[in-house]
């Protein structure tokens, strides 16, 4: 693999796209890059739908809702030019949308909780986007990154591996259709197999998830994205002859009836700084910097772990010109509260992009513009089932698992941490909770066997904040 350099360092190619993404020079072709970018936007679209109806989930102290339709046109957009801006000037096949997670916070806890409107919550959003901004600007995103050891490093990607493969067990089918996926919360226990896999639904998603496995297995090129596909017409022909148009609600397996929208941008700028007699000036900085330690590390751990799967870390786990990629991503944050679509970050289903072989910017060119044309096609995107999508995730998370053989499990104080970050995000349902967990246990262990001077003091100083996230949540 060529060195990854930024687009202006080099000229050498055989295609202006070539030269300019380094399409050769990283082992990968056009054809595997636009497939690539297809996998990702049909993985992660169902944030179009996911986003509008939880910050639409309830009015703020003023009565007022954020309109759905208003909602998804603002997502699409600003997913589109910052996933354009992803490949175009950091050039990685790294898409972003509305973080989940980061939506139910300033929904539930900014909203619901702390009585603020909703103008007033995506303010808090942009002055988030431009602190961490700043941080990347300083470089102190990067050395806190370069501080933590390689095991770690892999442990996150496995993490995430383990999450993502989670989420798709557990929505590969939704209430609305009488069930809650092959893992649902059981009786008595924390989460069990779902009693009633007799469904049409669970049908669909097992039949996804054999027909892609078998592809990946055969070694089939763009088997997510045709696996995908497959299992929507699969969806499609169950839902309109058995189904009778019942199965799935809201247009979801459905012929479209209606194929070009226009989109809304009213909520664009509606927010403000704002806070008396809301908030005070200390709790208005916690709540401020809640936000910055759950997006800035959740976005470190997608990057390092999706990285990590693509083989684009250097030899000291390192990825070139991640300043690029963090500060993309640092300016999502302020853009989502700009456009009121919440804070928008780097999504971890970029990893079925990279796991279909993408490995510059041009496959989220392909996911920024997929997204602009969402905003004329929205009814299109919606024909996608969850269960098409969820045995993808599946897959992927096997993908990023394999690297587990790479920690040093011999060694306890680093197997320990490393096993700490790994069930602690899918257990917990954070990226963030298992970086932290992981950092934690392993400055404490250090510390412990008296090799405190083995620690990079960022570390110290990282592990310190995360105490006092852990603490701090645990407060009443």
């Amino acid at each position: 693999m060529g060195t990854w350099a930024p687009p202006e360092a080099s000229t050498t190619g055989a295609t202006p796209l070539d030269r300019y993404f380094h399409v050769t020079e990283r082992g990968s072709t056009v054809r595997t890059e636009l497939i690539g970018g297809l996998a990702t936007w049909l993985t992660m679209s169902y944030i179009l739908f996911v986003n509008p109806s939880i910050l639409g989930a309830l009015p703020d102290k003023n009565g007022a809702s954020l309109p759905f339709d208003q909602v998804l046109a603002v997502t699409a957009l600003a997913a589109a030019v910052l996933t354009l801006a992803m490949g175009l000037y950091a050039n990685y096949p790294f898409a972003m949308a509305a973080g989940l997670g980061l939506n139910a916070f300033v929904a539930f806890t900014l909203v619901g909780a702390f009585g603020l409107s909703w103008a007033q919550a995506m303010g808090i959003v942009v002055i988030e986007g431009l602190a961490i901004t700043l941080l990347v600007l300083t470089g102190f995103r990067n050395a806190v990154l370069n501080a933590i050891p390689m095991d770690l490093k892999r442990a996150i990607g496995i993490g995430i591996g383990a999450f993502i493969a989670f989420i798709g067990l557990s929505t590969g089918c939704n209430d609305a259709g009488g069930c809650k996926g092959i893992v649902v919360t059981g009786q008595g226990t924390f989460v069990a197999l779902n009693p009633n896999l007799s469904t049409l639904r669970i049908l669909v998603f097992v039949i996804g998830l054999a027909v892609t496995a078998a592809m990946v297995a055969r070694r089939v090129k763009g088997a997510l994205l045709f696996g995908i596909l497959f299992t929507t017409i699969v969806a499609t022909v169950i839902n309109q002859v058995w189904g009778h148009s019942s199965i799935w609600p809201s247009g979801i397996a459905h012929v479209p009836d209606k194929w070009v929208s226009s989109p809304h941008f009213d909520l664009i700028g509606d927010f403000t700084l704002r806070f008396s007699g809301s908030l005070a000036f200390w709790t208005t900085i916690a709540i401020v910097l809640s936000v910055m330690l759950s997006d800035f590390f959740d976005t470190m751990g997608t990057v390092v772990g999706i990285a990590g799967e693509g083989g684009m870390l250097d030899q000291e786990g390192r990825l070139p010109g991640i300043n690029r990629v963090l500060l993309v991503d640092s300016l999502g944050a302020a853009l989502g509260g700009f456009t009121s679509s919440s804070s928008n970050t780097t999504y971890i289903e970029s990893a079925a992009g990279v796991s279909e072989g993408a490995r510059t910017g041009l496959a989220s060119v392909v996911v920024g513009a997929l997204f602009l044309l969402a905003l004329f096609f929205s009814s299109l995107a919606g024909v996608i089932p969850p269960e098409a999508t969820a045995p993808v995730l599946v897959l992927v998370g096997y993908f990023m698992m394999v690297i587990v053989k790479d920690i040093n499990w011999q060694d306890p104080s680093i197997g320990i941490p490393a096993l700490l970050t790994i069930v602690m995000m899918p257990f917990t349902f954070s990226i963030t909770n298992g970086v932290g967990a992981g950092f934690i246990a392993f400055t404490v262990i250090r510390i412990l066997q008296g090799r405190w001077k083995d620690i990079h003091w960022l570390m110290f100083l990282v592990s310190a904040v995360f105490g006092w996230y852990f603490w701090h949540g645990l407060l009443p």
